[in-house]
């Protein structure tokens, strides 16, 4: 008797480069990186269950179609930020419509603020708000930022 054994299609997948990577210049090196935070997708949850336990099976789909809706749109915006610190600058991006980014020299940074309450040291996120030249700029539920 002769075992057959499992065959596997080896693929080569198509790396994916983000907005960091895209925008190193010369000698850059990407020391730490980091995306927002999944908790997004809580609300989006929790009505995709209140829609399966519906027994009323219009306000059922009506809470599926919301939580579908809110599920999508927590998707694009998780997939669309991108928060890293180089050798030589800090780089933020967020949003993908309306899309915000931060390029700032390491040399320009005045400071750095780290906010994080109960749940964000539970869960591991928080609040950065990044200084420079007198321009404070806001990035809220980053993930690992202490």
């Amino acid at each position: 008797m002769i075992e057959q054994g499992l065959k596997f299609r080896i693929t080569k997948r198509r790396s994916s480069v983000g907005y960091i990577e895209q925008n190193l210049i010369e000698g850059e090196v990407v020391i730490y990186k980091t995306n927002s935070i999944g908790f997004q997708f809580f609300l989006a949850s929790v009505l995709f269950v209140f829609g399966l336990i519906s027994d009323n099976g219009e306000a059922g789909a009506f809470f599926l179609l919301i939580a579908l809706i809110l599920g999508l749109g927590s998707l694009v915006n998780y997939s669309a930020s991108e928060f890293g610190v180089t050798n030589k600058r800090i780089l933020a991006k967020v949003g993908w419509a309306k899309r915000r980014s931060l390029d700032m020299l390491l040399t320009k940074v005045e400071g750095i603020y780290v906010e994080q309450g109960i749940l964000g040291k539970i869960l591991g996120y928080g609040t950065v708000v990044v200084t420079g030249s007198g321009v404070p700029r806001l990035y809220s539920k980053i993930l690992h930022t202490l």
